[in-house]
């Protein structure tokens, strides 16, 4: 009996100090997606779709920058805030585990996630994914929306020496008080900050 309740108690500890996954978004196939609804087709490319029940963004371009450079920016997670203006502060958890806090406009509630990422280069493409995760550091609170299932693959492919193709696939879930007639220029709007806040950073 002693034996069970230690195990129990381990057990118990384990979940406390070990961040759990939400549902893992996974956006390997989201290139065979043909069903996309265009949002703009201008020098900044951005649609969605509604994909394994999720509304999916993606906002595309290419910049006259070094794949190099645009992926130290995307891999400075700490140093967000600096660069995405709508990211205000950062938390980082582990080595791989970020809290990120976002301040939304207007009437809006604030936002916050936590994240778990990876990064993979080829010779041909560097990647920088992310999933949700749950983090005994990072507690949800009453002050901010906790997009629970927050998910991006960021995709870079060097054209040349400077010029380089950016893709960002997001989940473009936004939970709580954001109004449903407004996802679409919600996701338009953030699709345009985000490639124009990299350029900026690298003029």
């Amino acid at each position: 009996m002693i034996y069970t309740r230690y195990i129990l108690k381990a057990i118990v500890l384990y979940l406390c100090i070990t961040e759990l996954n939400y549902a893992e978004i996974n956006f390997n196939d989201v290139d065979s997606i043909k069903n996309w609804n265009i949002l703009q087709n201008k020098t900044i490319q951005i649609k969605w779709v509604n994909h394994s029940d999720f509304p999916i963004c993606q906002t595309s371009s290419t910049l006259p920058f070094s794949m190099k450079s645009i992926s130290n920016i995307i891999e400075d997670v700490e140093n967000y805030p600096k660069v995405f203006k709508r990211i205000y502060k950062v938390n980082i958890l582990e080595e791989d585990v970020v809290h990120i806090m976002l301040d939304m406009p207007l009437f809006l509630s604030n936002r916050d996630y936590i994240i778990k990422y990876k990064k993979n280069k080829t010779p041909d493409s560097w990647e920088f994914s992310f999933n949700a995760v749950k983090h005994h550091n990072a507690p949800e609170t009453k002050d901010h929306i906790r997009l629970i299932n927050a998910a991006g693959l960021w995709k870079i492919i060097p054209i040349d020496t400077n010029k380089t193709s950016i893709i960002y696939t997001w989940n473009g879930e936004l939970l709580g008080d954001f109004p449903e007639f407004a996802f679409e220029r919600a996701w338009k709007t953030q699709g345009n900050e985000i490639i124009n806040w990299i350029s900026d950073a690298l003029e």
